[in-house]
């Protein structure tokens, strides 16, 4: 998975493997779950991820969903 840095700011742009069909979830997950404490973790997806959200709820993380156009959503998150 391609993460890229802007601080503490990670930013993971999934569109275009979502489109072709990849389903990227646990990896999502296990990059959460690892991330160093206080890290903004900004996911890009080209629609809603409620699956997503839901399971990384259920470890504790929540989350915001930002629509920003059309097949863009932006997910951000705090690992606490």
């Amino acid at each position: 998975m391609n993460v890229q840095y802007n601080g503490a700011v990670a930013i993971i742009d999934l569109r275009d493997r979502i489109s072709r069909g990849e389903h990227p979830r646990q990896e999502i997950l296990q990059f959460v779950s690892q991330a160093e404490t206080g890290t903004v973790i900004e996911i890009h997806l080209p629609q809603r991820a409620e699956r997503l959200v839901a399971e990384l709820e259920s470890i504790g993380i929540s989350s915001v969903t930002n629509p920003l156009g059309d097949n863009h959503f932006r997910l951000m998150c705090v690992r606490m």
